[in-house]
């Protein structure tokens, strides 16, 4: 909108300039105008936008809008309710003289309809001194029993019949005459009393308005009347003494007909020093000036009260410094922060709550900083798990030896990145060989570490003996020289429950010694037997005796060893999954495929936790006779 507003300026000009198609001329300005007024909008939003970007301009305004605002509209509604009030006043002031004077005109008609005929000169006489003291000029008709007229060359008459209908005895106010020059104003009384009819008409001047309140101003009524140029508004006796305009609407009937009127306006120009020493004028405050005080008064009042805001303004704006003052500061140590500087502080300034709230923002930086750092360290750490796990995963047996009565499967779900939990699998020459499950006390690294010492031990101890008859090896002394060599080489709270049997092909027996680990699970002909442990855990105790036991596979056994991760993960409600769950599971899924087992079993562990995380580490071996 910006750039057509730009583009049809100068076409417009163009065309304002050679007078070429007044009608396109014309719609091209009015489309010009409101795009210009679009323009403007737009322009001053986006100003104004841009102005209370900051939060202290915002509380600034919002300072205008809440407390100066109200403040000058209240002021102006002063100010105007004080103007109309006091032009009221003036007109009421020249009403009630004017009525006054009309009363006196009707009572001075009154006393000359009952005078009696023989006295009428000192009638006319002390009617025309009371008179003459309300309206300089008049002109009287009296007529019935006789007829007077005062001036005697006054030419006025009686009211028109239509008039005479409608009056009683008594009649007074103002009307409208036309005169050979216009029409006049009148001030009249017409009384009809014992025979006799008196009528009384005054001209109602400027000049006699003007001094119906004397020192009150210009007094005329409008379009009848036209105020002379010498005015008798009195000057302005300080700043605040405004001149005003008091105004009343008057329906003026007309002396031709009742029912006719003339619509005619009371304006009283005047200052408000002269209406309130007029109205203070009956108290007597001797040489005092009433009016002088009032508007001192007023004055003194004012100026307190402005004096009054302005503080409170200024009270209102260093409030907002501070405050503002503050958020900036905060908007300035976040972009900081936002670059990485962890080190910026925020100055503290008081003991109020935005200090509170600084030094929370520098306590925040601070341990920002600090968990950077923390992160940064953990990065670090979960980089080296990482490549812990890689490890451990070369650790755990790729391949299963090949023996043409036993299958063999093992599969180990760690908890955390790295696992506790050991299983291994290793060929003895071409019939037998050796298996084992373990599982080290502890999480993590350690417990990653102690796994893979304890298959570097066993695997070494086998290498040892590959050459001898796996006939003449021990599992007893085996695992008795793992005990020690742990003993020896970790410290006192490092041990692991190990299980290690020898498989050998020919004879289908299964040689193990149990060194503390969970009890394995043999199934045969639909029972289940529990290969009971045979010694303490590995590591604790560096002269602790093994024992070995044997036992004869048959075609179709099943044997299950597996670590506290299957049967010890509990509920919502605390309660163990246990062996008698897992002893349903492989009576259930004996007939399955081993991997499908496994896989069952641990699916069944994780749904009885309702957790998508492990409690522990979770591994199974299951060795099938074939």
């Amino acid at each position: 909108m910006e750039k057509a507003f730009v583009l049809l300026l100068p076409v417009n000009l163009t065309l304002w300039l050679t007078g070429f198609a007044a009608v396109v001329q014309w719609l091209l300005a009015c489309l010009t105008f409101l795009l210009g007024m679009v323009v403007a909008f737009r322009l001053a939003r986006r100003g104004l936008r841009k102005a209370i970007w900051r939060l202290r301009n915002r509380l600034i305004a919002a300072y205008i809008f809440i407390a100066v605002v109200p403040v000058v509209l209240i002021l102006l509604l002063a100010g105007i309710a004080t103007y109309a009030v006091i032009g009221q006043m003036a007109v009421y002031l020249v009403n009630t003289e004017l009525r006054h004077r009309q009363a006196v005109l009707l009572r001075s008609a009154e006393a000359l309809a009952v005078v009696p005929v023989t006295d009428p000169t000192t009638a006319l006489r002390r009617f025309e001194t009371v008179t003459r003291g309300a309206f300089p000029e008049f002109s009287l008709l009296i007529t019935g029993k006789r007829e007077l007229r005062l001036p005697a060359d006054n030419k006025i008459e009686q009211p028109p019949e239509e008039w005479r209908s409608q009056l009683r005895k008594r009649a007074s106010g103002l009307i409208v005459k036309q005169e050979e020059d216009g029409e006049r104003l009148y001030a009249w009384a017409h009384v009809i009393e014992n025979g006799e009819e008196v009528t009384v008409l005054a001209p109602v001047t400027v000049d006699i308005l003007s001094e119906l309140v004397p020192g009150l101003g210009d007094v005329a009524f409008a379009p009848l009347m036209v105020l002379p140029r010498a005015s008798r508004v009195p000057p302005a006796r300080n700043f605040v003494d405004f001149h005003l305009t008091g105004w009343y609407p008057v329906d003026v009937p007309r002396w031709s007909s009742p029912r006719e009127h003339s619509a005619q306006t009371l304006f009283v120009d005047t200052r408000i020093s002269a209406v309130l020493g007029t109205i203070f004028e009956a108290l007597d405050f001797q040489t005092l000036d009433v009016a002088e005080v009032v508007l001192v008064s007023f004055v003194v009042l004012t100026v307190l009260f402005l004096l009054v805001e302005m503080i409170s303004l200024f009270a209102g704006v260093q409030l907002s410094r501070s405050i503002t003052g503050a958020v900036h500061e905060l908007y300035l140590g976040t972009r900081r922060i936002q670059q990485g500087d962890f080190g910026h502080r925020i100055p503290i300034k008081g003991n109020d709550q935005l200090a509170e709230l600084a030094s929370s923002f520098n306590t925040m930086t601070a341990n920002l900083g600090q968990l950077m750092v923390v992160a940064k360290e953990k990065e670090r750490l979960e980089s080296e798990l990482t490549i812990a796990r890689e490890v451990q995963k070369e650790l755990f047996p790729k391949d299963v030896p090949y023996t043409r009565t036993l299958e063999l499967k093992g599969v180990c779900s760690p908890a955390r990145m790295v696992s506790g939990d050991y299983y291994d699998f290793m060929a003895l020459g071409e019939e037998s060989l050796a298996f084992a499950i373990g599982d080290v006390a502890g999480k993590g690294i350690s417990a990653a570490l102690l796994m893979a010492t304890i298959q570097s031990t066993m695997r070494t101890q086998l290498g040892a003996n590959n050459g001898a008859s796996p006939r003449l090896l021990s599992t007893a002394k085996l695992v008795a020289t793992l005990n020690r060599q742990l003993y020896a080489n970790t410290s006192l709270e490092k041990y692991a429950t190990f299980y290690f049997a020898l498989y050998h092909e020919a004879t289908h027996s299964l040689t193990y010694t149990n060194a503390g680990h969970l009890s394995p699970m043999l199934l045969r002909a639909g029972e289940l037997q529990m290969l009971e442990s045979t010694g303490t855990v590995v590591g604790a105790f560096p002269t602790a005796r093994y024992e070995e036991r044997t036992v004869e596979l048959e075609h179709g056994d099943l044997l299950v060893a597996y670590t506290d991760g299957i049967v010890e993960p509990e509920n919502a409600y605390g309660e163990m999954f246990g062996e008698e769950q897992l002893k349903e599971f492989i009576s259930k899924y004996a007939h399955a495929d081993s991997s499908e087992l496994i896989a069952r079993t641990m699916e069944a562990v994780i749904e009885w936790t309702g957790s998508s995380e492990l409690q522990d580490d979770m591994t199974m071996v299951v060795v099938r006779r074939i």
